[in-house]
């Protein structure tokens, strides 16, 4: 089985395929961050994890270890 890489994937995209896999509810129970359960949408969420390291390692290592996406 190959690894996923993050190489040449969008935050964006990693995002937008972790929604469509486990939805904004899941996401939160998964990453308990505000912005995945306080009105989530792409954009907030996104701004929030491109300035903060901490939040972005933690959904691009859930898209890492998720098989079926």
């Amino acid at each position: 089985m190959q690894k996923k890489s993050l190489d040449g994937i969008t935050l964006e995209s990693i995002l937008l395929q972790l929604v469509e896999h486990y939805g904004w509810e899941e996401l939160s129970s998964r990453i308990q961050i505000r912005c995945f359960s306080s009105d989530p949408s792409i954009k907030s969420s996104l701004k929030f994890l491109r300035k903060t390291p901490w939040a972005r390692q933690k959904v691009e290592q859930l898209f890492l270890e998720t098989p079926a996406i």
